[in-house]
């Protein structure tokens, strides 16, 4: 293995870590959604901004008005999704939210299929068939071990796939901006929240210790700043079925922060269910059929 492999793994799993973390300072920050996706704007606005001088990515970027107009749209989508997810923490537990949240992948094809007329294959609509499954068997199991039940439980889960459906449309925004660099397209969006929840930022309730202050911070720096970096270092060191293979660290690692952190543990049906749906995430993303995984098959 090269060491360009090496260093690109290294990077994709540290930023799978991050991401798997989040909910957990989202959670001890004690904030509300809107403050602490504003403070992650923000926050994360500077980090972003030394990255692109450090990158020389503004000089890289063939940026115009249409190019900025369709990041800002897509930095919309983006604050909407982290909104949602963060609201759905606290009511259908990190790990169930961030199975859930999983559904991305099917959701981009939709939007492929609905507006772009991609083919949508067999095997792709047999992943959808298995998440849905899985969704259902979520759902009708209720709440975690040592999480909230009834309809805070369901609320949650609602807001999950409203956060998937947002950062499906946020990614089939960026398709439209291929030659423009992510670090930039990243800067726009984080600029397009600071403006839009400016409004809607409770500065008479920010964070009363250090350590929520520190909580904010982190995920302003570490989950926004440094996971970028992480993240497109290893897009550009990786072939694309390994990142996709390694993006699935990120609800591994949420579950076991979720269960470390809180005491929430899936039911039964709830481990079958998100076992279903990672399963066809992983399909969806990788555009693998059933027999790839079967013994002794190999891809075409």
């Amino acid at each position: 293995m090269s060491p360009t492999m090496k260093r690109g793994i290294l990077d994709m799993t540290l930023a799978m870590v991050m991401s798997g973390t989040i909910g957990w300072f989202v959670l001890q920050s004690g904030q509300s959604p809107y403050n602490v996706v504003f403070f992650r704007c923000l926050i994360g606005a500077p980090v972003l901004a030394l990255l692109c001088l450090h990158l020389k990515a503004f000089s890289e970027s063939s940026l115009d008005a249409k190019r900025i107009l369709i990041a800002t749209a897509g930095g919309v989508a983006l604050v909407m999704n982290w909104l949602l997810l963060f609201s759905a923490y606290p009511l259908a537990s990190i790990s169930v939210t961030t199975i859930v949240y999983n559904f991305q992948p099917f959701m981009l094809v939709g939007l492929g299929a609905l507006f772009l007329g991609e083919h949508v294959s067999g095997a792709k609509l047999g992943w959808m068939g298995l998440a849905f499954t899985g969704m259902l068997a979520m759902t009708l199991s209720g709440a975690p071990i040592g999480g909230q039940a009834g309809l805070g439980y369901l609320t949650g889960i609602a807001l999950s796939l409203g956060a998937a459906f947002c950062y499906a449309v946020a990614a089939f925004v960026t398709r439209r901006l291929r030659g423009t660099s992510p670090y930039v397209i990243a800067l726009i969006q984080v600029l397009t929240g600071i403006v839009i929840l400016l409004p809607f930022a409770d500065f008479n309730a920010l964070p009363s210790s250090p350590q929520s202050w520190a909580m904010v911070a982190t995920i302003g720096v570490v989950h926004t700043g440094a996971m970028y970096a992480f993240l497109y270092s290893a897009i550009q060191k990786l072939p694309v079925i390994l990142t996709g293979t390694l993006s699935f660290l990120y609800p591994v690692v949420a579950i076991l922060v979720d269960i470390l952190a809180y005491g929430h543990v899936l039911t039964p049906g709830q481990a079958l269910g998100g076992a279903a749906i990672l399963l066809a995430a992983v399909g969806t993303t990788l555009n693998l059929t059933p027999r790839h995984l079967l013994p002794g098959t190999r891809k075409a």
